[in-house]
């Protein structure tokens, strides 16, 4: 009989806080499903107008999703389009790595070394304010019209909103948490491993996501310049022969590359740093 009474009042008998956090995790994951639901549902209602718009007009002018399916298919037959993403896939993951790398780099040193950070701060300025764009054409006359130049391109691009951001993280610890470790006597090795690190962490993450969108631009603006190989070449090849729906066909590529690295820059920043995601 105590066994079925402890039972039927076993809910009564949890804490507070236990049926409280149950709840929260239960609305969480109800808003979750929503918001999977209404980001899936706008792509969906776009495609449709798409489909309907592009079939009442001048095929050279504009097209439809249907017809950009079959230009993919009929691309990817003939391989011209898996040779123009490798080609574009190998500037833009080599010179987003490079980027980032040397944007982290100097952005924690420049962070922590106030006399270091004077130095390079009108340079740094300097460049971040100028149109990377206009320095195209000199780095092809530099590099050449192959990989080199491109992927020069890219790091460009990439290493200031990364550089910046992991800057602003290291200058934004509490230095009040910095005096209570060096009043421990901690070394500075693990100030930086304990401290630091973790704290410049969600800026870092925040330059990273920048830097991937300006990286597909960049590798898409140095193709352009160079029109030898890659997407960027697709694109300007098909549009001087009015193939409109080829044209898109790279477009779209670039976009669902675009969507899918930030997904998975936020997938690796909820296991990196999954306090912020609690």
């Amino acid at each position: 009989m105590m066994v079925i009474l402890f039972k039927k009042n076993s809910t009564k008998n949890l804490p507070v806080n236990s049926i409280r956090n149950k709840s929260t995790l239960y609305q969480r994951k109800a808003n979750n499903y929503n918001n999977w639901w209404l980001r899936g549902i706008s792509p969906l209602i776009i495609l449709v107008l798409w489909e309907w718009y592009g079939r009442t007009t001048d095929p050279i002018l504009f097209t439809y999703p249907t017809a950009i399916a079959r230009a993919a298919i009929d691309m990817i037959g003939d391989g011209t389009l898996l040779l123009a993403l490798s080609q574009s896939a190998t500037v833009l993951i080599t010179g987003f790595l490079l980027g980032t790398l040397i944007g982290i780099a100097i952005g924690l040193v420049t962070g922590r070394n106030t006399v270091i950070a004077a130095l390079l701060d009108i340079p740094i300025t300097a460049l971040y304010v100028t149109p990377i764009i206009a320095l195209v054409p000199i780095l092809i006359l530099w590099f050449g019209f192959g990989t080199s130049a491109k992927i020069v391109v890219v790091l460009l691009f990439t290493i200031f909103p990364v550089l910046i951001n992991t800057m602003r993280g290291v200058r934004e610890v509490d230095p009040q948490l910095v005096e209570v470790a060096h009043s421990f006597c901690s070394t500075e090795y693990r100030l930086w491993i304990d401290l630091i690190l973790p704290s410049a962490l969600p800026f870092v993450m925040t330059g990273i996501r920048l830097a991937i969108g300006r990286a597909l631009v960049a590798v898409i603006v140095a193709e352009f310049y160079t029109a030898v190989s890659g997407l960027g070449y697709l694109i300007v090849s098909n549009a001087h022969s009015f193939q409109t729906a080829r044209v898109f066909v790279p477009v779209i590529v670039l976009m669902v590359v675009g969507v899918a690295s930030t997904a998975l820059l936020e997938m690796a920043e909820a296991q990196i740093s999954p306090w912020r995601h609690r």
